[in-house]
């Protein structure tokens, strides 16, 4: 019946998306229906969602890749609440650039970058039923048949020289949410939810450390200009690359039955964690800084994306009791030191700030020195899903 009821959606609302969502003209922010918060509260997903598509269409937004696939995925759960048509047609719109109506797509998949998208393409499947989107997720599904390892079957972040041998914390994200949707919506459990977990231990028993952070990379040959001789791993705490380990556990958890043999290992990694991160919060903004654990460094800042991906696992870890539920009040914290960084300009539409931009493994100073967007995707897609979890508390 949901199916029916979409495709009728969807065929509704093609020709005034193509005059609104689609041209960019800038519809009005909504605003949350009266519940017993204030009713002038906004519903900031909404918000988020109604200027990023004002300022993009799905052929400006940008090409097949893991920021534009972040925020996508964010816009799709604030259309699970909402059931605004737009939005999924918005969605659609953008995946239809790359998959034909055989199933195909000019993607390689050799990295693990490339493969976080996929999540649209089991969502759409569920959402329209149409098997194109079945062919061209399972064109991921099997890359990762031949997708090189280490010696321990980690997936490398990329199938090339300068990133063979490497586990970054980053790539947990872009592989492990797909893998266990995928198996969920096409009946592979059996194989994704053993592959996903077991990624998921090989990087945090590589990455974490005595303090419960992850470093944000791993090289098992011991030869990237950043890797220590002894351990091989990367010398910093980046916040981003421990958020994306953090939301990809959470996600990872609430898949796997909870008789999984790999569940407790991976529940006393995300405690480990999740201390860390309460060690490491901003008790002046509630934020957590770029590089995670020297917050007293001038030249150090907090970030928004990580704040909010990190906000997301706390909060969902609490309420499915994975952690602790003192770590709700964390996550609070952590949620109105998020909230700060978002305004409505003069143009009626959402800023975001203090995003770092893309970055690959260094040191100190070039985390540092990393450029504080506005409204990078990595943010706004950060954004949407942490506000989804905790708008309703």
């Amino acid at each position: 019946m949901r199916r029916r009821r979409l495709r009728t959606a969807l065929t509704a609302v093609a020709l005034t998306a193509a005059t609104a969502t689609l041209t960019g003209a800038a519809p009005p922010l909504a605003t949350a229906p009266a519940t017993s918060r204030p009713a002038a509260a906004p519903d900031w997903s909404a918000a988020v969602v109604d200027s990023t598509t004002a300022r993009y269409t799905p052929s400006t937004i940008g090409g097949w890749s893991y920021p534009v696939g972040l925020y996508l995925y964010g816009q799709y759960l604030t259309y699970q609440r909402t059931h605004d048509a737009r939005y999924l047609t918005y969605i659609k719109s953008y995946v239809d650039r790359f998959v034909k109506s055989d199933g195909s797509i000019a993607q390689s998949f050799d990295s693990l970058d490339s493969m976080q998208a996929g999540r649209l393409l089991v969502i759409l499947h569920h959402e329209t039923g149409q098997d194109r989107y079945r062919k061209a997720a399972k064109k991921i599904r099997d890359r990762l048949d031949t997708y090189p390892r280490t010696s321990d079957g980690g997936f490398w972040h990329a199938d090339s020289s300068s990133r063979a041998h490497q586990l970054w914390a980053d790539g947990v994200y872009m592989v492990n949410p797909f893998l266990v949707e995928y198996g969920k919506e096409f009946g592979d459990s059996a194989y994704t939810n053993d592959e996903a977990s077991k990624q998921l231990y090989v990087y945090g028993s590589h990455l974490q450390v005595a303090n419960g952070l992850l470093k944000h990379a791993y090289d098992e040959s011991r030869t990237a200009s950043w890797a220590d001789p002894g351990t091989g791993l990367a010398p910093e705490h980046w916040c981003r690359a421990v958020g994306w380990y953090a939301m990809a556990i959470t996600n990872v958890l609430d898949a796997l039955p909870a008789d999984h043999p790999r569940r407790p290992q991976l529940l006393a990694v995300f405690r480990r964690l999740a201390a860390g991160l309460e060690k490491y919060q901003d008790p002046a903004t509630g934020r957590w800084f770029q590089v995670m654990d020297k917050g007293a460094r001038s030249d150090n800042w907090t970030e928004t994306s990580c704040s909010s991906m990190f906000t997301y696992a706390l909060s969902r870890g609490a309420q499915q009791g994975y952690l602790d539920r003192h770590f709700a009040d964390v996550a609070r914290r952590g949620y109105e030191g998020v909230l700060a960084k978002l305004s409505v300009g003069s143009d009626g539409r959402t800023d975001l700030t203090d995003i770092s931009v893309g970055t690959n493994v260094g040191d100190y100073a070039y985390y540092a020195a990393r450029t504080r967007a506005v409204n990078d995707f990595h943010g706004l897609g950060a954004f949407l899903i942490m506000n989804e979890q905790l708008r309703g508390d």
